[in-house]
């Protein structure tokens, strides 16, 4: 069951989100060549506190030369993968969705 503060979060981001001041991680690979959004977020210390599970979960699956950007956007895709020419749309939902 969600809280007030949770519920106030959740409508914090997607305003912030919706105005483009939305914190974002973009992770883009060399290889596979790809570029991934993860968010949105409220603030750029949360972005960066998530970023590392992201990470963690490329390298395993086997990613390579992987740079990370926390930054303030709206992106319209969520993957981009470049070798495929593939634009893969994932469903927007707040990251902290999951971990409540």
């Amino acid at each position: 069951m969600k809280t007030i503060w949770q519920n106030l979060k959740e409508r914090l981001i997607s305003v912030s989100n919706g105005l483009g001041l939305a914190w974002w991680v973009e992770i883009v690979t060399q290889n596979p060549r790809c570029t991934y959004y993860f968010g949105p977020f409220l603030n750029a210390n949360e972005a960066g506190l998530a970023s590392i599970g992201y990470i963690e979960d490329l390298e395993i699956e086997g990613a390579q030369g992987i740079v990370v950007n926390i930054k303030r956007c709206k992106p319209y895709v969520l993957t981009i993968a470049e070798d495929l020419g593939e634009r893969i749309d994932r469903k927007v939902k707040p990251a902290f969705s999951g971990q409540m």
